[in-house]
């Protein structure tokens, strides 16, 4: 039995240790010599690099659906603070820089969060759907993503099968950010929008980028390890050069056309999702999520070697390997494996 934190054991200290993470987070921000996009633009660049949209309303939650439109109440609340936000070059995007004060004027309603392994209903509750989104836009760009947290748990299935796993990107205040860098000599732009059912997403740049991305699992597993399942899903992505407005594609790269710009659903799959659980162990925070499980190790925490815009047409590289615990009943078809099994990639 894990050892109880000291907030659990005096619960009136969690307000001020979270006040007390939230200070040094923002301030090693401020000292780290990064300049961070803040600046917002009136009008929107020409050029789309790449576009998607995820379903806000999740039915298949299990709990009251008061908190799905309470949910929707808070992605509009914080996009407000991204939309037509501009990336320059040498500038940093923070998640947490733009979406800080996204409640200063109207308050966030309860969303579902878990809480000392229970799911409840919390002030702020489902951000993570928005920094899902928004990672996913960002890994079909040239920009270079420099921190992303996977979700440790997953308690509800998908509602979209046409994504791959292990692309959801956790946030929480304090403890969690989504950050990337413009390395490139163009300028970015973030635009976020809303319909009755959906949140949409662009990227869009000042000039034309003459690449397009496929990010894809070449293999995705399930091991079963002291009880509980996890999922481990490799991420790669595969670049393709474009000239007016063809692909070039090199020789011997993996079957399968790229996206069209469109980029399909970004479903609510994320949103039920355990947001930061290996930060919470040690803090007591609350997090947006789904799962009902303790956390697993999660070995997608940052990005690393991912290529800087300088490869050659049709590069393909692994970006990282994504590992979460699984808090819902697989299918009878997907084959669990023991622990001890090694993982075998396909491509």
């Amino acid at each position: 039995m894990p050892r109880k934190r000291l907030t659990q054991i005096f619960p009136f200290l969690l307000p001020l240790r979270k006040w007390q993470r939230k200070k040094f987070f923002y301030l090693k921000m401020r000292l780290d010599q990064n300049r961070y996009a803040k600046k917002r633009l009136e009008y929107l660049f020409p050029h789309t690099v790449f576009e998607a949209s995820s379903l806000m309303l999740n039915e298949n939650s299990g709990f009251d659906m008061k908190y799905q439109v309470n949910k929707v109440h808070n992605l509009k609340l914080a996009a407000k603070t991204v939309n037509q936000v501009v990336i320059t070059p040498g500038e940093t995007f923070s998640f947490w820089q733009l979406v800080r004060w996204a409640d200063r004027y109207e308050k966030y309603k309860d969303g579902l969060n878990f809480v000392d392994g229970k799911i409840v209903g919390s002030y702020g509750g489902g951000l993570c759907q928005l920094s899902n989104l928004l990672f996913w836009l960002f890994l079909h760009t040239p920009l270079r993503i420099v921190e992303r947290h996977g979700h440790s748990v997953l308690s509800i299935p998908a509602t979209e099968d046409d994504l791959p796993c292990g692309i959801d990107a956790t946030v929480n205040e304090g403890w969690l950010d989504l950050k990337l860098r413009n390395d490139s000599g163009n300028t970015f732009q973030v635009e976020i929008n809303f319909d009755d059912r959906y949140m949409y997403g662009r990227i869009l740049s000042q000039t034309p980028i003459e690449r397009e991305y496929k990010v894809f699992n070449p293999s995705v597993s399930y091991v079963r390890e002291n009880g509980q399942v996890f999922q481990v899903a490799p991420v790669y992505r595969q670049e393709c050069s474009v000239w007016n407005g063809e692909r070039i594609e090199a020789g011997g790269l993996a079957e399968g056309g790229f996206a069209d710009g469109k980029g399909g659903a970004v479903s609510g799959q994320f949103e039920g999702s355990l947001e930061g659980v290996r930060a919470k162990e040690a803090a007591g925070e609350n997090e947006d999520v789904r799962s009902e499980a303790p956390a697993g190790k999660n070995e997608a925490v940052r990005i690393e070697g991912q290529d800087d815009g300088q490869t050659e047409s049709g590069h393909t590289i692994e970006l990282y390997i994504n590992r979460c615990a699984i808090g819902y009943k697989l299918p009878d078809d997907i084959v669990i494996e023991e622990s001890g099994v090694s993982h075998r990639k396909l491509i």
